[in-house]
């Protein structure tokens, strides 16, 4: 990729009207679909009003109900506070803040970035620069065998793209929103792990796959998968389980609406769904022992793929009782919440693994912004390396019995789920 810049012809504008300019620039990338995200820093010393304390702000845009709205994350030295206006409402906002409680301005665009900053006096200086990109002529990129875009397994063409928030019509034509290009590529990293597990899970070779998605909230990756398992010719049976019956409601109504056979969204809990069959069980950021019992549900209807993304380890830290050796390290709150994070998922892949599954943990790109990006990926085993697999078990179970003697465990909820 290019990711050097080009700096414009012009030299830095030094205007009176240079604050309107760069107001009147971030106005047409909104409008014009460019926007990618506004920072705003060097923060003007704290004012009596905790307000004013902000570090900086940061500000990208996002769809709510429908309505397209600038949502403002103030930087503060010891939290961030996120807080969501109208588009009008927003930009009202940001000029007041130019030039009065921070003195620099970055605007990004998908072909430019502008920066406003304000000298000792309050004099307003505006600088351009355009992304290499934006200067190659039509084309040029597909011409050359260098610089080449990376595979995306979905198409943004696709209608329902729209009434899931993902992209918004521009001149008629479907684009991506630009908030969402992060998720966009996260999405596709997942359905690239998603078509090697389903190939390793020798799924490739059947005409039908049976899917569950469990916490499908808005339903990107559901629909991901169907639109990607239609596009190789099978007859793709995926269900989407939410606890909310609005985003149930709004998914169910994009599935019917584009005439999506054999994607479906059903109210229900992990811990008491039954689905008909399933070969994929998916169940990313499910909340503490939750993803024991999707990894159980997975097992009890004998997946050949279950992919987990763990979440709030709350069950095993309580239960630690630290070996002696250990206790000048885990002494410190954080360093204990990662030993039993680490702790439960191991003892998962162990159980996983003593199931006949081949297991790995690896660290995956989020799917929400969050710091839990931790992946679990077992491919059940057939043939002879399932047998192969089937002897090693109670050397698997002294291993998982002696992780548990070591830190103190008393009970591990997917252990006593599948006792």
């Amino acid at each position: 990729m290019f990711t050097h810049l080009i700096p414009d012809t012009q030299a830095p504008v030094v205007k009176a009207d240079a604050a309107k300019r760069f107001l009147r620039l971030l106005e047409t990338a909104l409008a014009d679909g460019q926007f990618v995200k506004l920072l705003l820093s060097k923060a003007v010393a704290a004012a009596a009003d905790p307000a004013h304390a902000a570090e900086r702000l940061t500000v990208r845009e996002v769809l709510l109900r429908g309505e397209r709205q600038l949502s403002f994350v103030w930087r503060y030295p010891t939290r961030d506070i996120t807080k969501n206006q109208p588009l009008t409402e927003g930009l009202a906002s940001i000029k007041a803040l130019l030039g009065a409680q921070f003195q620099s301005a970055h605007l990004h665009t998908q072909s430019e970035e502008v920066q406003l900053a304000f000298t000792r006096k309050g004099r307003p200086k505006l600088s351009l620069s355009r992304h290499a990109l934006a200067e190659l002529p039509a084309g040029a990129l597909q011409a050359s065998g260098h610089d080449k875009e990376k595979q995306r397994y979905l198409s943004l063409s696709r209608r329902f793209w729209l009434d899931l928030g993902l992209t918004h019509e521009v001149r008629g034509e479907a684009q991506l929103v630009p908030a969402m290009s992060r998720k966009w590529k996260q999405i596709n990293k997942f359905i690239e792990m998603f078509s090697a597990a389903v190939k390793a899970a020798g799924l490739d070779a059947s005409s039908a796959v049976h899917v569950a998605d469990f916490g499908s909230g808005k339903g990107y990756l559901t629909f991901a998968v169907h639109d990607w398992l239609v596009a190789e010719g099978k007859q793709a049976h995926v269900t989407g389980v939410e606890l909310r019956e609005d985003m149930v409601k709004l998914c169910a109504a994009a599935a019917a609406k584009h005439g999506l056979q054999g994607l479906n969204f059903d109210q229900g809990d992990v811990r008491s769904y039954q689905p008909a069959k399933l070969d994929v069980m998916i169940a990313l950021h499910a909340c503490d022992i939750a993803t024991d019992y999707a990894i159980h549900l997975g097992l009890r209807a004998g997946a050949s793929v279950i992919m987990c993304s763990p979440c709030c380890h709350k069950q095993i830290r309580p239960q630690m009782q630290l070996p002696p050796l250990l206790r000048p390290m885990l002494q410190h709150g954080i360093h204990l919440g990662q030993e039993a994070e680490m702790v439960t998922d191991s003892l998962r892949a162990l159980l996983l693994e003593a199931q006949g599954y081949e297991t790995q943990v690896f660290e995956f790109i989020a799917l929400e912004h969050t710091s839990k990006n931790k992946m679990i990926l077992a491919v059940k085993k057939t043939g002879a390396a399932a047998a192969a697999q089937a002897a090693r078990r109670p050397e698997l179970l002294a291993q998982i019995a002696e992780i548990k003697r070591f830190y103190g465990l008393r009970e591990h909820c997917l252990e006593t789920l599948l006792a």
